[in-house]
């Protein structure tokens, strides 16, 4: 249930849903780094699982534009338009002037209003901390993340933090609705408008708000310290977590280090029309080619998909076939501790899925 994604978000305008029983065509973002060869171990599973998708590569290395600066090709803007649905491994972008964040870039695009992050422990890989189960969803579209800034004066730059009541509310009443979808009990605001008291101070307005159309819902509020406090010392205090953009990025990065890591955390981004699955960790360029790269999290995000989609015994099947396999422990890759290459590990995985086939 953890991985599960409200399927009332794939809706198109005419309230007709773009998924059907029949072959659907998915966007795949391979990425960079190591993404080509994570990307190639989903849909070998995927493959083996008779997954009924249609896989459409498109390569998103950026194009400069007419203003001089770095942007995404129009072909892969094109095909997520069309597909509605993607996939997309861990990009790296330049650093330097010209050159914008790609992922940032196609949150905006495609208007990828809210970031969800399963964090869920998982037996076979030992961390601190046991049974931790928590969502993190995270507004994201605007906040400090809006790329508005400029300098003032030499040595001075001003940026602004941008937060409107359409987007506050639009994410609020999505995690109520995932609470409720997913059987989760309670949601909760973190915020620290105790400071900001106009910027967080709307955010918590729409979310109090929120709570009292979803009143089978606990809600509480907590300023983001005191969450990051509490969360190392027992995470089991919370359930389902909302925030606006650069709190929820740290706090979902910390709730990932709690399970083992961004190699084992799947992340999806929900928009209006249709939804981009990530995996959110690096691009490891160091061991790229080299069979060592971990695919969990990849696939732990197509789970994610798959879900999304309507596909829901497909998802459990490639879920479970994943978890045996870290919980069995003999073929880990060596991010868990283990020496088994990305190639081994994935032949696990669809070895399992076979076996559950017949």
């Amino acid at each position: 249930m953890a991985y599960r994604i409200l399927r009332k978000f794939a809706v198109l305008k005419d309230n007709t849903r773009f998924y059907s029983s029949g072959l659907k065509k998915c966007t795949l973002i391979p990425g960079d780094g190591i993404g080509p060869e994570i990307s190639a171990a989903v849909q070998k599973i995927f493959e083996t699982a008779k997954v009924p998708i249609e896989w459409e590569s498109v390569d998103v290395n950026p194009v400069r534009g007419p203003d001089g600066k770095f942007g995404i090709p129009q072909a892969a803007i094109d095909s997520v338009n069309r597909n509605k649905v993607g996939l997309k491994g861990p990009l790296m972008t330049p650093v330097g002037k010209g050159h914008r964040s790609l992922n940032l870039a196609l949150r905006k695009e495609f208007n990828l209003y809210a970031n969800v992050r399963p964090c869920r422990s998982l037996e076979g890989y030992k961390t601190l901390y046991d049974d931790v189960d928590v969502i993190t969803i995270r507004e994201n579209t605007e906040g400090e993340y809006s790329g508005i800034e400029h300098e003032i004066v030499d040595g001075v730059v001003q940026s602004i933090k941008l937060i409107t009541e359409e987007a506050s509310t639009r994410v609020a009443e999505f995690a109520f609705k995932y609470a409720i979808e997913n059987g989760r009990k309670k949601v909760t605001a973190v915020h620290k408008a105790n400071i900001m008291r106009m910027s967080d101070g709307l955010f918590l307005r729409c979310c109090r708000e929120a709570a009292e159309k979803f009143p089978q819902v606990k809600f509480e509020e907590k300023y983001l310290d005191t969450v990051c406090l509490n969360m190392v010392q027992d995470p089991g205090k919370y359930d389902v977590l909302v925030m606006p953009n650069l709190y929820g990025d740290i706090l979902s990065d910390m709730c990932a280090g709690l399970v083992g890591g961004l190699g084992l955390t799947p992340s999806g981004n929900i928009g209006l029309n249709g939804a981009l699955f990530e995996s959110v960790h690096g691009t490891a360029p160091d061991i790229a080619g080299q069979d060592k790269a971990n695919p969990t999290a990849l696939l732990l995000s197509a789970v994610m998909m798959l879900r999304y989609m309507g596909l829901n015994d497909k998802a459990l099947q490639i879920e479970t076939a994943c978890f045996d396999t870290i919980k069995e422990a003999k073929y880990l890759t060596g991010d868990l501790g283990g020496k088994a290459k990305c190639s081994e590990f994935t032949n696990e995985i669809c070895k399992r899925i076979e076996a559950s086939n017949k």
